[in-house]
């Protein structure tokens, strides 16, 4: 895909997107039309057509970032890591909040679930629970096991995440570990962060433009405080970080490994944090308020900074492992 094809499927995701949000409408259905879920299964395996999922990746969380808008296309992003065919009311049990490791448990063919879900998982009719030992589909309304699926509300209660508790009889007896099953985890892991990465970045992306017309309208001393070098500074360092992130979102998706995955995950916590603490002080008193959009923002990138790993433990857990390897390996191709 050229860069004039990801410019067009950019703005096309963009404007159907904003406009869902703008109208308070479902954007899965949109998404839907668009052809989001074919897009995931047009290639994984390093050739073109995983350039385009690659972009439409980029170009859906994007999008969900800049507008604000939930969905369900993590659900799909990571279903499809997993083996398993996206559909609208199968949702994926998500790691708990800062970690990244499978959600459910397999022991005396039970299978036990704790984590995090979507919006989609309050009304799913199945779950998609992965473990150390293989997937399974559990449903959470039905059969003879027992299932919680609560908002969890806090700071960012229009972001929809739910709180996952369940327990069932495991639906294959027998699962073990394998290292298909370890894989594929991982697989849906790195494909999340660097999913939500782009959301962060998208996000990031707004608060920036708000923090521009702010600075244009606001007129202070006779004339607009953008005028001001303080305030051009703190939106320059503010830009150079979300750049700097989608560089790293770029070179995750052209190295496709997890170490590279959980780099830009880790950038893309830090960036949020910088393009807040920036921003905020162009904003002045009115950013500390609910009469700005921009509180919206801030409390959706605190929230998309924990998901699949906080920056602080993806840092510390790669660091381990590769003191633990006497180096670093070589990340990207330069």
């Amino acid at each position: 895909m050229d860069a004039a094809e990801r410019a067009l499927l950019d703005a096309s995701v963009q404007t159907a997107v904003a406009d869902a949000v703008a109208r308070d409408a479902p954007v899965d259905p949109v998404l839907a039309r668009l052809g989001w879920p074919a897009m995931l299964t047009d290639g994984t395996d390093g050739t073109d057509a995983t350039d385009a999922a690659d972009a439409a990746i980029a170009a859906v969380f994007g999008a969900l970032g800049r507008t604000g808008g939930r969905s369900g296309a993590l659900d799909d992003l990571c279903a499809h890591a997993l083996g398993t065919a996206p559909r609208p009311d199968l949702a994926v049990v998500l790691s708990t909040f800062g970690g990244w490791a499978p959600p459910g448990t397999v022991a005396a063919g039970r299978v036990r679930v704790g984590g995090l879900g979507t919006a989609r998982a309050a009304t799913a009719t199945d779950l998609l629970v992965a473990t150390a030992a293989g997937t399974v589909v559990v449903p959470v309304r039905a059969g003879a096991g027992a299932s919680a699926v609560t908002p969890i509300g806090g700071v960012d209660p229009a972001g929809g995440l739910q709180a996952v508790r369940a327990e069932w009889p495991a639906v294959a007896p027998g699962l073990a570990p394998t290292a298909e099953a370890g894989r594929a985890w991982v697989a849906a892991v790195a494909l999340g962060q660097r999913a939500i990465g782009h959301e962060i970045a998208g996000a990031a992306r707004t608060v920036i433009e708000q923090a521009r017309v702010h600075a244009r309208t606001r007129i202070q001393f006779g004339r607009p405080i953008a005028a001001f070098q303080a305030v051009r500074h703190h939106l320059a360092d503010a830009f150079v970080a979300v750049e700097g992130l989608e560089a790293a979102l770029d070179a995750a998706a052209v190295a496709g490994t997890p170490a590279t995955a959980a780099l830009a995950k880790a950038t893309a916590g830090r960036a949020a944090r910088t393009v807040v603490d920036h921003c905020r002080q162009v904003l002045g008193g009115i950013g500390f308020t609910t009469d700005h959009p921009f509180h919206r923002h801030w409390a959706r990138l605190l929230v998309l900074e924990g998901l699949f790993g906080t920056p602080e433990a993806l840092l510390t857990d790669l660091g381990r492992g590769w003191i633990a390897a006497g180096g670093v390996p070589a990340l990207v191709d330069l």
